[in-house]
């Protein structure tokens, strides 16, 4: 079996400490000179794997300071998808949901979500609003419009959990997406529910695809800035 290179010794340590809670954000992680004497490895070494975890977004360097963890931040590519529920376990946060609002709406009442899942004026579409959190601790608001003519009932008490796993269980399975990116300033409800200033929010609006390529869902999520960020890959890069 191949032995682990050292360097990563030392990242897996630091990111185990963060993940299991033992090192919070903001805490001060240990100098390269302790590193280095705890795993009796070189300082070069130990200083490769804290330049990967800066780059990685676990931690910052402040020259004459030292190392500190930084607020778990996700980030995703935007091709590759994938649910709430599973970019909260990639930085070791219990992904979690609480209900504010749902509603059913005549497709005549929202025109323009209508357009979106195109609808006729008399079918129905599902409204709801959700807290998303990760932790216990708020992440984003998101607001979701779904199509009645593909998901006909929506079992409310399922959507304080994973919508995604909710609609696959019905044998809804998402064949595409169509996403839109900007900034957004938070009105009043929205700073009350995330627990923010008024500070630009990440707005992510996406209209999805079932694999018969039908539209069965339009949403719009409002990311706290600080805890959300999306990667493009352009040209030959896209193709990997």
């Amino acid at each position: 079996m191949k032995e682990m290179p050292k360097y990563k010794i030392i990242e897996n340590y630091i990111i185990d400490r963060i993940q299991s809670g033992d090192l919070k954000p903001g805490d001060q992680i240990e100098t390269e000179k302790q590193l280095s004497e705890k795993f009796e490895i070189g300082r070069l070494t130990v200083n490769k794997a804290l330049i990967n975890l800066a780059q990685e977004g676990y931690i910052e360097r402040t020259a004459g300071k030292g190392s500190f963890v930084l607020p778990r931040m996700v980030t995703k590519s935007i091709s590759q998808g994938g649910s709430f529920t599973d970019d909260m376990a990639s930085v070791g946060m219990k992904a979690g949901s609480q209900l504010i609002e749902y509603k059913v709406y005549k497709a005549s009442d929202v025109p323009e979500v209508a357009e979106y899942l195109e609808l006729s004026e008399d079918e129905l579409i599902h409204y709801f609003v959700r807290l998303r959190t990760g932790d216990g601790e708020p992440i984003a608001l998101s607001y979701t419009y779904i199509s009645a003519k593909v998901v006909p009932a929506i079992n409310v008490r399922a959507l304080e959990g994973s919508l995604t796993e909710y609609l696959h269980s019905v044998g809804v399975y998402r064949g595409g997406a169509l996403h839109k990116m900007s900034a957004h300033l938070p009105n009043e409800a929205q700073k009350k529910l995330l627990g923010v200033g008024n500070t630009a929010l990440l707005l992510n609006e996406h209209i999805t695809y079932d694999q018969q390529h039908r539209p069965y869902e339009y949403i719009k999520t409002f990311y706290i800035s600080s805890q959300y960020a999306y990667t493009f890959r352009t040209g030959f890069l896209a193709e990997r």
